[in-house]
């Protein structure tokens, strides 16, 4: 991308194409109530752009646009479900540098890494596609030779998706690409602070040819009022949740009414241990990614990094090198490295945690303050000697800090790791393949990277454990969460 396409007339351009209306039916659709909401540039900290504020009445007419298409979707052809996914890759992959951009714009990230979550998040709907045709069930005959069993798999019906601000088109494309291989229906939910992306990716989902009902984007600023009315209603069958694990836990005790099937990700509280056998110059750039990504705003951020003593001081050296030198600014400049915050209440949240952490007796290497101005930028920062105490030991730090401790022992190190309620992601450097597959065993966590930093793949299971959630997306896994196995007991032929 040159750096005329981030000229503000571009900019301009961008956000004077996109569409602010919510999505029903497979057309678009005013507020019931006529109300709309304003997306921030958390850049500027300045509203951009109104959009359609979804109420509870246009969630009950989402619901029943899906279930009227529902049973129509689930009838049809599997490969014709497949097409129509790969279609939509097709059009996010055209139209990745749009889609980028506006993520920088609305969610913060530097442009590198939007493109990034182009390509990762339309992987999705390419793996899905493929794995709508790969949805099997069983014939055999009864052990005890009375029969046979017929084993068959069927859509769960219509299912509610809300997703997170952080990963704007991922984490929806996650969610939505296996519902829709599986023959669900769906509503989504984006995010109050980035609702635009899952908004023009409904509308590539028109244009890819899915029919009306299928697919509904109701962008919202009372999220609990709409969730609420869907949960309510017997004819939703699923919620899929991306976010906090305070929200999880009052969505799963909504959905025990109903007994709604769920699938949550939640929080993390990510370890990245190096031990001393360690490529130190590696786990620097391992901990940089997984730290940095997204500004640290990330559920798998290496959240605590845990360093063998005998090399900490050139682990610690090396990686506030690099941090220090990180380029702050607007995602959508040219060289940015570090975006902003998403928005005022979350840079207040990283603040009080470093401030709290110095209070109690840690170091600051580099940064440690908000960087004032307009936007809401956070200096990235490296904090060391951190006291058991600290908040930000058990709290997710959502944000630009490496907090780093030591340890001597591996037993040590796998303890550390493991005295968290959360259980999502964990990360290991050694050169020790034994011990990689040792320490990633005991380990607590869902997801574990030997000696990678980035470890999220469409082909490959995600989800955590303890109170990081429930369920699994991406992989032949993420297609179950959306089918229901039926047993039919068939007398002798």
């Amino acid at each position: 991308m040159t750096t005329a396409l981030l000229s503000k007339l571009d900019l301009d351009d961008l956000v004077a194409g996109l569409p602010t209306k919510l999505l029903i039916g497979g057309r678009d659709a005013d507020s019931a109530h006529r109300a709309t909401f304003g997306v921030r540039n958390p850049a500027t900290g300045e509203t951009f752009i109104d959009v359609a504020d979804a109420t509870e009445t246009d969630a009950v007419s989402a619901l029943d646009a899906a279930a009227a298409a529902q049973q129509s979707w689930s009838a049809t052809p599997a490969r014709e479900r497949s097409v129509i996914l790969r279609r939509a890759w097709e059009l996010v992959v055209g139209r990745g540098e749009e889609l980028a951009l506006l993520m920088s714009l609305e969610m913060g990230k530097p442009l590198a890494e939007s493109r990034s979550e182009v390509a990762y998040g339309a992987e999705f709907l390419r793996w899905f596609s493929e794995e709508a045709t790969r949805i099997h069930g069983r014939y055999t005959h009864a052990p005890a030779g009375n029969g046979r069993i017929l084993v068959t798999k069927q859509a769960v019906g219509p299912v509610l998706a809300i997703t997170p601000w952080n990963f704007p088109l991922a984490m929806g494309t996650r969610k939505i690409a296996p519902a829709l291989a599986a023959g669900c229906t769906m509503i989504v939910k984006p995010a109050e602070d980035t609702p635009l992306t899952l908004m023009v990716l409904g509308r590539i989902f028109v244009e890819a040819g899915l029919p009306g009902g299928v697919l509904s984007v109701l962008p919202t600023s009372n999220a609990a009022a709409i969730s609420g009315a869907l949960m309510a209603d017997a004819r939703l069958r699923k919620v899929t949740f991306t976010g906090s694990t305070a929200v999880g836990k009052r969505l799963i005790a909504q959905s025990a009414d109903l007994v709604l099937r769920t699938s949550m990700e939640l929080g993390g509280n990510a370890p990245f241990i190096v031990f001393d056998d360690a490529d130190i110059d590696d786990a620097v750039q391992g901990a940089l990614a997984a730290k940095m990504r997204n500004g640290g705003q990330a559920c798998t951020a290496a959240n605590r990094i845990l360093v063998a003593n005998a090399v900490r001081a050139e682990f610690t050296t090396k990686l506030t090198e690099r941090i220090s030198a990180l380029a702050v600014g607007p995602g959508y400049e040219d060289g940015t490295r570090l975006g902003p915050l998403i928005n005022e209440r979350q840079l207040g949240a990283v603040a009080a945690l470093v401030d709290d952490a110095v209070i109690h007796g840690a170091t600051v290497l580099t940064g440690g303050h908000a960087l004032g101005g307009a936007g809401y930028f956070y200096a990235p920062t490296v904090l060391t000697d951190i006291p058991s105490g600290a908040r930000l030991l058990r709290e997710e730090i959502f944000g630009p800090v490496a907090a780093i401790t030591g340890f001597d022992t591996e037993d040590q190190a796998i303890a550390s790791a493991n005295d968290t309620e959360y259980g999502l992601a964990a990360y290991v450097y050694t050169r020790d393949v034994n011990r990689a597959l040792r320490v990633s065993e005991a380990l607590e966590a869902g997801l574990v990277g030997v000696n990678r930093g980035v470890v999220s793949d469409a082909a490959a299971p995600f989800g955590g454990l303890k109170q990081s959630g429930l369920g699994r997306e991406g992989g032949p896994e993420g297609i179950e969460e959306y089918i229901e196995t039926k047993y039919i007991a068939l007398a002798n032929p």
